[in-house]
């Protein structure tokens, strides 16, 4: 199961639910990324550029994917990752179920302001709307959308589960 949506969607905070709830074990995509390369997510950014981070990204996607097979896992992607086609295709290609965890980019805005969390992508409101849009028609290819205005974590995940049909 993997969770995507954009930044302050709540994808490592309800895949930390999922994990508990279904007893599966959970990893975010970006501290693997960070692990293997030593660095932060904003350093990576920073020194090598967006670019280099995807190219890491989809390597660690692939790697990831790999080391699935039949094993259920629940995963968080990047707030770009799902944005990126061979990432999309990769995990098409893999038959695993991808939800999309939806809010309004205001809402999505207002919760990063609260987080103590690095985003390199963040940028002002006017920029980070702008980004939102962008990436929505790429999360709208998920198989499965929540939308997670108005419900707490543990709501969401538990959404996520009776509409998979995992419970």
């Amino acid at each position: 199961m993997v969770l995507v949506g954009f930044m302050g969607a709540g994808k490592s905070s309800v895949g930390a639910a999922l994990s508990r709830r279904l007893g599966w074990p959970f990893e975010d995509l970006d501290e693997r990324i960070q692990a293997r390369e030593q660095r932060s997510i904003e350093q990576i950014f920073r020194q090598s550029g967006e670019a280099a981070f995807r190219q890491l990204e989809h390597k660690a996607l692939r790697s990831l994917v790999g080391e699935l097979g039949a094993s259920a896992k629940v995963v968080a992607l990047g707030g770009g990752a799902f944005a990126q086609a061979d990432n999309t295709a990769l995990l098409e290609q893999a038959g695993l179920s991808t939800i999309f965890l939806d809010a309004p980019a205001e809402e999505l805005f207002r919760r990063c302001q609260q987080q103590q969390v690095e985003r390199p992508l963040r940028g002002d409101a006017k920029e980070f709307h702008r980004l939102c849009e962008d990436r929505r028609p790429c999360y709208l290819k998920a198989g499965l959308r929540i939308e997670t205005v108005g419900k707490n974590v543990e709501e969401v995940a538990a959404e996520a589960i009776t509409r998979l049909g995992l419970r």
